[in-house]
């Protein structure tokens, strides 16, 4: 892929969400992310920007099914493990969009400098969770595209598309922090089945979703302290109002505590109906 001419960061993520081709986000996504920490990109030209799309682009295949109708994924065999990695790298690619789409949509908000340090990083990321995992999915004579995936991800975009604290209560602080409550088994049971390399790139998106998390939790205090609220009764009401389903334990408290999701946010919120 050439480098595209990209005139703001704005600008940048509308392209990145807009792409289908995943080898194409990433790209953008790496390009984007170096323009930005160069400090080459304004936030955005408001006279030039255009709306962030409803959907992401996407390649024609994978075939989206229900969750219901996925097929199951586990660490042993040979099966199971493929269902895995392609599951994981259809979430990581939705994670790169979902970033992205955080950054592109909400830039009319007053925002400092530091809160698009944080989320390009964290865009950046998920690019090279979804690089590795694709990469891995080559070294077993697969692709991205070769299973069926689903499509419920994207659903917390749209229901958050006018409601930056919502995005944030959401995406990070539910979707993300969930991956701290179910890596650290996948990993545990990767290296016992002998898969070193799946185990080790599952570590590298524990590790950064940590940072993820701790980013969703900085800026979702950041904007409550902007608009006099309480931060956990606010997380809360907009869980209740975007989130379908209950939060389901088993929680790992401690590294979310770690990254400033402590219990009473989510706790409460274990009976929700």
């Amino acid at each position: 892929m050439k480098n595209c001419s990209i005139s703001s960061l704005v600008e940048g993520a509308r392209l990145i969400v807009s792409t289908p081709s995943p080898e194409e986000k990433v790209a953008l996504a790496y390009q984007t992310a170096e323009l930005w920490f160069k400090r080459k990109l304004s936030i955005h030209r408001a006279s030039l920007e255009k709306p962030m799309p409803d959907r992401p682009g996407r390649p024609a295949k994978p075939q989206l099914l229900a969750p219901r109708d996925m097929p199951k994924r586990a660490i042993g065999g040979t099966s199971g493990k493929l269902a895995l990695l392609h599951s994981l790298a259809h979430i990581e690619l939705n994670a790169i969009d979902l970033t992205w789409d955080l950054i592109g949509r909400f830039w009319r908000e007053p925002l400092p400098r530091s809160y698009y340090d944080d989320w390009v990083q964290v865009g950046l990321e998920e690019a090279k969770h979804y690089s590795m995992l694709s990469k891995h999915l080559a070294g077993l004579g697969h692709k991205y595209g070769d299973l069926p995936a689903h499509d419920g991800l994207w659903q917390a975009a749209q229901s958050t598309g006018k409601d930056m604290m919502g995005r944030l209560a959401i995406i990070p602080l539910v979707l993300e922090a969930r991956g701290l409550d179910i890596t650290p088994p996948m990993i545990e049971k990767a290296y016992k089945s002998g898969d070193a390399e799946t185990a080790k790139i599952l570590e590298v998106i524990y590790r950064d979703e940590k940072g993820h998390v701790a980013y969703g939790a900085k800026w979702f205090r950041f904007m409550c302290d902007r608009h006099g609220q309480h931060p956990e009764s606010t997380f809360q009401k907009l869980v209740r109002k975007h989130f379908k389903g209950p939060l389901k334990p088993p929680f790992n408290d401690r590294a979310r505590s770690e990254s400033g999701l402590t219990p009473g946010f989510y706790r409460p919120l274990i009976k929700l109906v």
